[in-house]
């Protein structure tokens, strides 16, 4: 009768913990995620977790990665692409799952403007080059895409932007009015550089 009793009781304990996974309160996977802080209007920052799973944000707020984690397993959080003119610091970055699968949503990214005039070239033709200045830094481009100049200026301190080398040849690459001016009370001004 005993070891009857101890068989039944056995066989309940494990139909416990079955019924347990079945409802997701053992071992389940977990979402990764947190909050972004002070990405600059239309902006871009890309994340990943463990290398992989990258995540485009574009607006502050809660994020969550696509993939999850498994219960016990780690994870790992970084920057893979930083905004432009901005720098972003990944907070509570790494660490391991539970075993009960909890969900992680502490991760904190914050992002600080480190860069005041920033410069987009668009109608490059391959295999050309221009190179644009600040006055003291020069910004050099062998492709489309943007850049920034190092350093911060205060709202309404002067900037000016130049072109220091055009590309060879008939190709020649044009700056709008807004190459030249004064810092908005937004601290960033972006410069399109136009190549024909």
């Amino acid at each position: 009768m005993r070891t009857i009793t101890h068989f039944l009781a056995r066989r309940a304990a494990a139909l416990s913990l079955l019924a347990l996974g079945a409802c997701g309160g053992f071992g389940s996977d977990a979402n990764i995620g947190g909050t972004l802080a002070g990405l600059a209007t239309a902006s871009t920052v890309v994340l990943s977790n463990n290398g992989t799973d990258n995540l485009s944000l574009t607006a502050n707020g809660s994020f969550v990665f696509a993939k999850q984690v498994a219960a016990g397993s780690a994870y790992s959080v970084a920057v893979t692409t930083q905004p432009l003119g901005q720098t972003c610091t990944v907070g509570n970055a790494t660490g391991n799952v539970n075993a009960a699968g909890s969900d992680i949503d502490k991760i904190t990214v914050s992002c600080t403007v480190t860069s005041s005039v920033t410069a987009t070239v668009t109608g490059l033709a391959a295999g050309s080059s221009v190179t644009l200045s600040d006055g003291v830094n020069t910004l050099p481009f062998a492709a489309n895409g943007s850049g920034a100049f190092p350093g911060l200026l205060a709202p309404g301190k002067d900037y000016a932007v130049t072109i220091t080398v055009q590309p060879t040849g008939l190709h020649k690459c044009t700056l709008p009015p807004e190459a030249t001016g004064q810092i908005p009370s937004t601290g960033v001004v972006n410069v399109i550089v136009t190549c024909t």
